[in-house]
C-alpha cells in the first residue's frame, strides 16, 4: 500500500485519539526482510560509511592540488553531510524503511520524486561501484605480484568475490562491512598515534622534519591560492558518499529508535578526527608535493618512512576500504531498487527476493554497472577514477538534495500538525535545510568552475534530466496502476 494511499485514508477516517492521531504508513518494500543487523553492525556501518576511498585514495590527488587547505574543504563538507544524515535520522526514527529517502521522497513528495531520488542514488552507486573496483585495482598493482595483471581483470575479481558474499544474507553482509570498518578505524587510529608521534619528536621522514615547517616553507595553507581548495570541494563531497548507508540499513535491524541517534550522533567527531586530523597530519608530515593521485597518501608516508612492511600493511587497509565501499554500495541499491519496483519505477526483476531475503535482483542490477566498469578500466587505465568520481559527485548532490526536500516537507507537515516530528531531530530547522540546498548549488557551479573533468561532467546534466523524463514516461502508467490497486485494496480493508 503506497505511503499517500495511506495518509489519504487515514485522512478520511473518523477522528482517534490525539495520542494516536499520526498515520500510519506502510511502504510495500520494506515486507520480507529480515532484522538480522544488530547494534554492532549498525554503529560500525556509520563509521565505515564516514570512511571511504575518498579518503584513502582520493585525498592524495587532493592534497597534490589544494595542499593543506584540503583539510578546510572536508570540514566544511563533514559539516554539511552531518546535516544531510542527521535529517535522514529524523526521518529514520518517525518511520524505519529500507526505502529509506525513496519511501520518504514518496511520502512527501509522490511517486515523481521517489523515482527521482531513487534513480540519482543509483546514478551514485552505480558509478561508485566503478570507482571502488578502479581503486582496489590500483591498489593491488603496489604489491609486484600483480603488477603485471591487467587492472581490468583485477576490478573484475574483486567485484566477483563482493557480489558473491553480498548475495547471501544480510547477516553475511553486516559482519562483513563490520570486519571491514574494524580494519579502516584501527589503521586509521594506528597511522593518527605514530603521526602525532611523528611530529612531536621531529623524526625524519625520507629526510625531511614534520612539523609545521612542511606548511610554511611550502606556499602555506593556500599554496596554490583558495580556487583549488574550492575546486576540489566536489570530489570531497564523494568521500561522504556513504554517511547515509545507515538510513538504509535501519529497516533491517531491530530498535532502530535506539540504535541510530548514537550512530548518526558519532558521525560528527568521525569527520573531525578521521578526516580533517588526517589530513592535517598528512600536511605536517610532509609537503603536500610529496603526495600525488596514484597512489594512497597514507601508504606514500609509511613507503618513505622505510619502515618494512609498513606501506604494504596500509595499502592492504586501503584495498579494504575500497572492497568495504562496494560492498555497501551493492547493499544500499538493491534495498532502494526494491522500493522503486514495487511501486512500479524500477524493473519487476530487481524486486525479487532470495531463500536469505535479500533482493538479489537490483544488487545485480547495479553489479552490472560494475562489469561495465570492468571495460572502462580496460579502455581508459589511467582515467577510470576520476572519469566516474564526478559523475558519482552528480549523484550524491542528487541524493542529499532530496533527503533536505523531504526532512523539509517533513517539518512543513509537522508545523501542520499532520505528523509528528520525533524528539530525535535536525536542529535548527528549516534553515539548517536550506542552507544545504544552497551549498549543493555551489557545489555544481564550482564542477563548472574546474575547466577539467568537473565541466564536461556539468555538460551531461541535460543528457542525465532528458534520461529521467523519458524514463518516467515510460513507467508513469504501471506506477499509476500500481498506485490504484492499492487504492482499491485499501477501499476493501476500510470497508
Amino acid at each position: 500500500m503506497s505511503d499517500r494511499t495511506l495518509e489519504e485514508a487515514a485522512s478520511r477516517a473518523p477522528a482517534a485519539p490525539k495520542a494516536s492521531a499520526q498515520p500510519v504508513h506502510v511502504d510495500a518494500g520494506d515486507e520480507g526482510y529480515s532484522k538480522d543487523l544488530k547494534s554492532r553492525h549498525i554503529n560500525m556501518i556509520a563509521i565505515g560509511g564516514a570512511i571511504g576511498t575518498g579518503l584513502f585514495l582520493g585525498a592524495g590527488g587532493r592534497l597534490a592540488n589544494a595542499g593543506p587547505s584540503l583539510a578546510i574543504a572536508y570540514a566544511v563538507c563533514g559539516v554539511f553531510a552531518f546535516f544531510v544524515v542527521r535529517a535522514l535520522g529524523e526521518l529514520v526514527l518517525y518511520r524505519p524503511s529500507s526505502g529509506a529517502f525513496v519511501s520518504y521522497a514518496r511520502e512527501f513528495m509522490g511517486e515523481k520524486g521517489a523515482y527521482t531520488a531513487g534513480w540519482l542514488y543509483f546514478l551514485n552507486w552505480s558509478t561508485t561501484t566503478v570507482a571502488d573496483i578502479t581503486a582496489a585495482a590500483t591498489y593491488a598493482h603496489f604489491w609486484s605480484m600483480f603488477s603485471d595483471i591487467p587492472s581490468w581483470i583485477l576490478a573484475l575479481i574483486a567485484l566477483s568475490v563482493v557480489l558473491t558474499v553480498n548475495l547471501i544474507s544480510v547477516k553475511y553482509f553486516g559482519e562483513m562491512e563490520f570486519w571491514f570498518s574494524i580494519v579502516k578505524v584501527g589503521a586509521l587510529v594506528a597511522f593518527l598515534l605514530v603521526g602525532i608521534y611523528l611530529v612531536a619528536t621531529s623524526h625524519p621522514v625520507d629526510g625531511h622534519t614534520p612539523g609545521l615547517g612542511s606548511i610554511t616553507d611550502n606556499g602555506g595553507i593556500f599554496p596554490a591560492g583558495m580556487l583549488p581548495m574550492l575546486l576540489v570541494i566536489q570530489g570531497v563531497v564523494f568521500a561522504y558518499a556513504s554517511v547515509e548507508l545507515c538510513g538504509v540499513a535501519a529497516g533491517e535491524t531491530e530498535n532502530p529508535e535506539k540504535i541510530m541517534p548514537k550512530a548518526i550522533n558519532s558521525i560528527m567527531w568521525r569527520v573531525g578526527v578521521f578526516y580533517v586530523g588526517s589530513v592535517v597530519l598528512l600536511a605536517l608530515l610532509l609537503p603536500y608535493t610529496a603526495y600525488s593521485a596514484d597512489q594512497s597518501p597514507f601508504v606514500t608516508v609509511f613507503d618513505k618512512l622505510g619502515v618494512p612492511g609498513a606501506a604494504g600493511i596500509m595499502n592492504l587497509v586501503v584495498l579494504t576500504a575500497a572492497l568495504s565501499s562496494l560492498n555497501s554500495g551493492l547493499y544500499s541499491t538493491g534495498r532502494i531498487l526494491r522500493s522503486m519496483a514495487m511501486s512500479g519505477s524500477a524493473p519487476k526483476f530487481t524486486a525479487r527476493m532470495n531463500r536469505g531475503k535479500v533482493p538479489y535482483g537490483g544488487v545485480l542490477f547495479t553489479a552490472a554497472f560494475g562489469v561495465m566498469g570492468v571495460g572502462l578500466n580496460y579502455f581508459m587505465p589511467d582515467d577510470a577514477f576520476e572519469i566516474v568520481l564526478n559523475f558519482a559527485s552528480i549523484g550524491i548532490l542528487g541524493t542529499w538534495a532530496m533527503v533536505m526536500l523531504c526532512s523539509l516537507h517533513f517539518w512543513r507537515r509537522a508545523r501542520e500538525g499532520r505528523v509528528e516530528r520525533p524528539s530525535y531531530r535536525l536542529p535548527w530547522s528549516p534553515y539548517t535545510q536550506i542552507v544545504t540546498l544552497v551549498f549543493l548549488v555551489a557545489v555544481l557551479v564550482l564542477m563548472w568552475c574546474d575547466d577539467g573533468v568537473g565541466r564536461r561532467t556539468i555538460l551531461f546534466l541535460p543528457i542525465i534530466a532528458a534520461a529521467l523524463a523519458g524514463g518516467w514516461f515510460m513507467v508513469r502508467r504501471r506506477v499509476a496502476e500500481i498506485a490504484a490497486d492499492r487504492e482499491r485494496a485499501a477501499a476493501d480493508q476500510r470497508d
